[in-house]
């Protein structure tokens, strides 16, 4: 009984210090002045970039395993998005075009 109580504090101590899980950030090559970030729903998920830069940019959204969005001009303030299905495809962030 004793092995089983030591076993699980044991446990309960590497559980509490492990900390939370951080995500992975995207990987796309758009300059840090660029938000992105996505959605996603039942079906479809969809990724987002901003351009929070003082000039206009060239960008597209990223996806990996498939077809990138198209590249748009984005003046600053604006958003662009990108809708693909569910599944595989994961956000890889912007990229500049």
């Amino acid at each position: 009984m004793r092995l089983l109580t030591t076993a699980l504090f044991a446990t309960a101590c590497l559980l509490a210090t492990a900390g939370p899980a951080v995500a992975a950030a995207p990987a796309g090559n758009a300059p840090s002045c660029v938000a992105v970030w996505q959605n996603t729903g039942t079906i479809t998920k969809t990724g987002y970039a901003r351009n929070d830069c003082g000039r206009r940019l060239r960008l597209k959204i990223k996806w990996a395993r498939g077809t990138d969005g198209a590249c748009h001009t984005v003046d600053p303030g604006q958003t662009i998005s990108s809708k693909v299905a569910r599944g595989p495809r994961t956000f890889d962030g912007a990229d500049t075009c």
